[in-house]
């Protein structure tokens, strides 16, 4: 019998694997296979990698592929412009041609993974030490990030009775509550939301970016699933478009930092090698800018191919080009309101489950109303309630999900993340309610 406490960050991810492994030898459990919805994996959740990447891409390893009649005439044409900034053609990118490329771009691999975006901002040496407002829930690899650079991440939380809403009132309470700890020098927001899956209005970006004015705070957004908004009557704002059209004093003062990547949102790349992405700098004073193209340039860069596909990402096919009709087809295809709101519906109607409306982004975070019997047992294994929950779902429903207390939540309330992706819906909205029932029924 699998020891359950010795389980720690990372366990969960661990066991799924074991259990997979098991399957594969015979092992006979009540499912054939393990539902990984935990992920941020969207190819791996069915959607299809976008043919127009994946054509240049290959033309751009194996060159001759260029004069194929079977590739589209954009895609030869796109290879050979890609394959023209590198130096003698090979894959090396010219440094010269890639800073004219990008401009205002520098790149990234992975925003929650990596402490370049704060760097700049956070002075290990500070006293006292620099703080980042950041969303509860949010990406735990973000918070590790930030305090890995000395820096302190003060938690502003995310209004879940109205829809995971971000208040200004609740980012001046957060404001409040960093006195005589540290000096917040930004504010970092994720929109769409991850793991809580809203998508922010107008009225709220303009807030936003008003109190950010107002109190100084250099604003750094992860967009980086705009290309995922689903929810009825729900747009992406821009937050560069927002402060630009606010017009001074906004437009000309508002330091921003806008993030997006090729790993998530529409291109999906997440671990197919592609991991790169891009941050946007607006209204930086230039020695800043200067000193950040230094910083940049000092580390090593993203893959060759993932700078590509980053292009492609930013300059994908346009209306009249062969390409662009299968383009525009393979994406929103994977990710339809009706399929979004029939899982919305399945899991508040079961007992003990609350999610606000999913808007966009990748995932739903609902809250889970547990049991005192349910709580008290996972105390006893030496557990976080929602990871208790979480260990038993895996065990007995095969399906691995992420539990709330690792992206932060409101003390005392308990939840799980989990990809909102389509494949295997059916079979896991199953195996998630009869796990649930009998979990519930267990522990009442």
């Amino acid at each position: 019998m699998w020891n359950m406490k010795q389980l720690e960050y990372g366990a969960l991810a661990r066991r799924a694997n074991q259990i997979k492994d098991e399957l594969r030898q015979g092992v006979r459990r009540p499912y054939k296979e393990v539902i990984d919805v935990f992920q941020g994996d969207l190819h791996r959740a069915g959607m299809k990698p976008l043919t127009f990447v994946r054509q240049v891409l290959a033309a751009c390893v194996y060159p001759p592929l260029i004069n194929s009649s079977n590739l589209p005439l954009d895609v030869r044409q796109r290879a050979q412009e890609e394959l023209g900034r590198c130096v003698g053609g090979s894959g090396y990118y010219n440094q010269t041609s890639q800073i004219k490329l990008y401009c205002q771009f520098c790149n990234v691999q992975d925003i929650h993974s990596t402490e370049m975006p704060f760097r700049p901002l956070l002075n290990r040496e500070a006293s006292p030490r620099t703080g980042v407002l950041i969303p509860v829930p949010c990406h735990n690899k973000t918070v590790l990030s930030i305090t890995q650079l000395g820096a302190v991440a003060v938690p502003y939380y995310l209004s879940e009775e109205q829809g995971w809403a971000l208040q200004v009132e609740e980012l001046q309470r957060a404001l409040e509550s960093a006195k005589g700890v540290c000096n917040p020098v930004a504010l970092y927001v994720i929109n769409p939301g991850n793991p809580a899956g809203y998508v922010q209005s107008q009225k709220s970006v303009l807030e936003v970016i008003r109190f950010a004015w107002e109190k100084r705070l250099f604003l750094l957004v992860d967009e980086l699933y705009q290309d995922r908004v689903y929810g009825e009557n729900c747009e992406f704002v821009s937050y560069k478009r927002a402060v630009s059209e606010m017009g001074p004093p906004f437009s000309g003062t508002v330091e921003l930092a806008s993030f997006h990547s090729v790993s998530k949102g529409f291109s999906g790349e997440y671990v197919c090698g592609l991991r790169a992405g891009y941050v946007e700098l607006v209204n930086l004073d230039p020695a800043v800018m200067k000193y950040i193209h230094t910083l940049f340039s000092k580390d090593a860069c993203s893959p060759v191919l993932g700078q590509i596909a980053l292009d492609l990402m930013t300059d994908p096919p346009k209306p009249g080009d062969p390409s662009y009709l299968l383009y525009k087809q393979v994406g929103p295809e994977n990710c339809t309101l009706v399929y979004v709101k029939k899982v919305h519906e399945v899991v508040n109607s079961l007992p003990g489950f609350s999610c606000p409306p999913i808007e966009g982004g990748l995932f739903a975070f609902p809250r889970l109303h547990l049991t005192p019997k349910a709580i008290q047992k996972a105390k006893e294994l030496g557990l976080q309630p929602d990871t208790f929950y979480c260990t038993r779902l895996l065990e007995e429903g095969g399906v691995f999900t992420g539990p709330g207390w690792e992206y932060g939540q409101k003390e005392g309330t308990y939840h799980i993340r989990y990809n909102t992706s389509r494949a295997l819906f059916k079979e896991l909205l199953r195996r998630l309610s009869s796990f649930h029932m009998t979990f519930m029924k267990d522990f009442s």
